[in-house]
Parts: C-alpha cells; sequence; structure tokens
C-alpha cells in the first residue's frame, strides 16, 4: 500500500488531469488605458472568434434602416471584433437609450436585495404598497395594490398599467387594456406612478407598465438611502471605470424629478455599455469582484415564477420558446428608437444595437465632446411606410429582434 503523502499526492495528480483548469477570463482596461483589444482583420477575427464580418456588415446595412442613427458593436470571446456608426452616433455619444435603461433599475434592485436583506428578508416575495416602503402611495388608489409583490413589478405583471392603455398578455393571449382617465400631472412622476390603476389583480397578467418600472427607482432610493443614479455609479459604473455618463434632463426645461427615471433614459458611451452586457455574461463579476448577485443574473435569464404570460423575466426578453433564431440562453431588452442590448452564454457574445432620433442625441454627457463629423446625411430619415410594393416598416421589437438572429447567423463555429 502507497505512504499517505503519495496517495495524496496521485490524487491531486488524478484531479488535475481529469478536470481541466479554470480559464482566466479577460476584462478591458478602461477606455482612457486602452480599452476593449479589438481585431480588425477578417482573417484573423474569423479565425479567433469564428465570426463572418461580411454578415455582420449586413446586419449593419440592415440596422440602418431601423433608426435615424445609431451603431452595431460586437463582442465575442473577449473580442471587439465590430464597431460601426452612423449618423449622429459614435463611440463618444451618449444618446438617450430609452427602455433599455430598465436593465439598470432591475439589477439595481438586485444588488439592493443582496445589501439590504434585514430590511427585506422576503425579496422578490417582499409586498412594497406598505407605509414602510412606500408611505406616499397611502391611501391606495386601489386596495388590490397592497397585494403586489416586488418580483411582479419586475416581470411587468403587477396589474398596473400606463394611461394609454395598450395590449396585455394572459397566459400568452392579447388582452386589450383601456386607457385610464387622465390624472392631475402636476403630482410629479412618483405620484402618478404610485397612483396608476390596475387592469387585473396582481400577478394576473402581463402589461408593460413605465409607471411600475419608475415605482421600482423610488424603492431603490426608499431602502438604499440613495437616488438610483447615485447608486449605479457607486455599484456600477465606478467599478467598472465608464467614461461620462448620467441621465439626460427632462425635456422642455422641466424640474428635475427627485427620484431618477425608473423606465429608462439611461445615457452610456457605447463601449461602457458593452462593458454592462459583458458583466452580465459573466454572471455579475467583474474583475473577481461580484457586483450584481450570480443568482439574480440568472433570475434575468430565465422565465420568471413571476409572469407567467409573457417571455419576460426581471425587465429581460427571453428566449426560452425559441421566439428569436438564437439560441435559447439568449436575454435582451429593446429600447424606443431602435436600441438592443443582448446577452447569449452559450456563444460567449454580447452585442450592443444603438439607435434613436435626433431628439435622444441633444444631450451630452458633460466632459464629452460633440460629433463634429456628421454630415447631416441622416437630417431627414423617415422609416419606410412600407406598402404593397415594398418592405414593410419596421417596428422596434423586429429590429432588434432581427438584428441579434442576423449576428448570430455570423457566426461560423
Amino acid at each position: 500500500m502507497l505512504p499517505r503523502f503519495l496517495q495524496v499526492v496521485l490524487l491531486a495528480l488524478l484531479c488535475s488531469a481529469s478536470a481541466p483548469a479554470a480559464a482566466s477570463v479577460y476584462y478591458p482596461p478602461p477606455d482612457a488605458a486602452g480599452g476593449w483589444r479589438t481585431l480588425k482583420d477578417p482573417a484573423q477575427i474569423r479565425r479567433t472568434t469564428g465570426i463572418d464580418v461580411k454578415r455582420l456588415d449586413q446586419a449593419f446595412e440592415y440596422a440602418k434602416r431601423t433608426s435615424q442613427h445609431g451603431g452595431l458593436l460586437v463582442i465575442r470571446h473577449g473580442w471587439l471584433v465590430y464597431e460601426r456608426y452612423y449618423g449622429k452616433c459614435w463611440r463618444d455619444s451618449t444618446p438617450s437609450a430609452a427602455s433599455v435603461g430598465k436593465t439598470f433599475t432591475s439589477v439595481s434592485c438586485g444588488i439592493m436585495l443582496q445589501e439590504n436583506r434585514d430590511r427585506i428578508p422576503e425579496g422578490l416575495e417582499t409586498k412594497v404598497f406598505t407605509d414602510k416602503f412606500l408611505p406616499e402611495a397611502f391611501p391606495l388608489s386601489d386596495p388590490r395594490k397592497a397585494e403586489i409583490k416586488l418580483g411582479q413589478l419586475l416581470a411587468m405583471t403587477s396589474g398596473m398599467q400606463d394611461g394609454a392603455g395598450g395590449t396585455g398578455f394572459v397566459n400568452g393571449e392579447d388582452v386589450k387594456v383601456e386607457a385610464a382617465p387622465v390624472r392631475d400631472r402636476s403630482l410629479g412622476t412618483d405620484l402618478l406612478a404610485m397612483r396608476a390603476p390596475l387592469w387585473v389583480n396582481p400577478g394576473g397578467g402581463y402589461f408593460y407598465s413605465n409607471l411600475g418600472a419608475q415605482v421600482l427607482s423610488v424603492l431603490v432610493h426608499r431602502i438604499t438611502g440613495k437616488v438610483m443614479e447615485d447608486y449605479i455609479r457607486e455599484k456600477l459604473a465606478g467599478p467598472m471605470e465608464w467614461g461620462p455618463w448620467g441621465y439626460p434632463p427632462p425635456a422642455g426645461g422641466a424640474a428635475p424629478a427627485p427620484n431618477t427615471p425608473g423606465a429608462g433614459g439611461i445615457a452610456v458611451r457605447a463601449t461602457d455599455m458593452l462593458r454592462f452586457a459583458y458583466l452580465l455574461l459573466h454572471q455579475g463579476n467583474w474583475r473577481g469582484r461580484q457586483l450584481i448577485p450570480s443568482r439574480y443574473v440568472e433570475l434575468c435569464s430565465k422565465p420568471s415564477p413571476y409572469n407567467l404570460h409573457a417571455p419576460y423575466s426581471l425587465q429581460f426578453s427571453v428566449n426560452t420558446d425559441g421566439q428569436v433564431a438564437a439560441p435559447r440562453d439568449a436575454f435582451f431588452k429593446s429600447g424606443a428608437g431602435g436600441y438592443g442590448i443582448y446577452v447569449v452564454p452559450s456563444l460567449d457574445l454580447v452585442v450592443w444595437k444603438i439607435g434613436g432620433a435626433d431628439r435622444q442625441y441633444q444631450w451630452t454627457a458633460p466632459g464629452l465632446p460633440n460629433n463634429t463629423s456628421y454630415d447631416g446625411s441622416r437630417d431627414k430619415w423617415q422609416p419606410h411606410p412600407g406598402d404593397q410594393f415594398h418592405d414593410p416598416p419596421i417596428d422596434v421589437d423586429t429590429g432588434v429582434r432581427r438584428t441579434l438572429e442576423m449576428v448570430v447567423a455570423a457566426i461560423l463555429d
């Protein structure tokens, strides 16, 4: 029989032979220190990442049909293999990314849950319309709001609707949601959100509610003591060393709201938005720091028990039903104006599709120059109205999904 110390050595050798060492993960330095590693030569890109650049060019040309301004950036295996812009968009532009901002609202809630477990021990099961969390909401505009859970707000199944009405979903079936009575806008964004009407009981259906997302921003402030923009700056932007960013001020010179817009509007440089997507790809870990709880990222990427009505998790669309011709583990978020952020773990892929119209490019984060190279060629751009002789117009969701499909189709390995 071998001596004990030899048994230990042999066991260690066997284990090392049978289990490959974990590959080190590449993380980019900030742009000021060199930024993402890049590949330029199409042949090298194909050898290293398995991507056909010509097909990405086709995806880019398609993306140009979906918005007035924008761009397309692709990261695979940690390499920035594609970066092209059009119109007013360029690397340092900070257009309002519309509802893509909801993903930051979501992960802010995920971080908040981890750091404040003593205050919210029930996590996503927490009923939030209480005098502890939302005292301004009392008296409740609808007694059913007392049953709304945090997970339902995040998954858009709280029962809350926006004033204009629209389409809801119950067990995958479309349901028309009637417009609600006009409310007094002098109440301010936060109170309007907390008094939003319910179209079904909490959990009874899915409705894409911007007002519900604003309630999440109020909750982040209430529980952490910081407005959400400051919380994002501390927990995400600082550790990942973003360049200048922010939330554009209200249009028309209106006074700033007391809370960060929870429904969207974040304005981040293109390569920093890639950092955020890359953070999600790596389960919330950045250089060994767990910035977002890995379990929360997992919940974002899969169907949610809080939403049995539509393929939407915690402010992300999920692809487990194969709605997009892409791997089933893909998750993504669209935004008005043609924006789309995508994470595809099985392909080690993240993509940032930038969009936007003139109004979304009116604000530039302090310290950044304007794009002086813009030639005005997109000033009169309009989406084609579509008719029987031409391709139909491309709506935001169609454009976001089709772009992902085209990028995935460029991967040949």
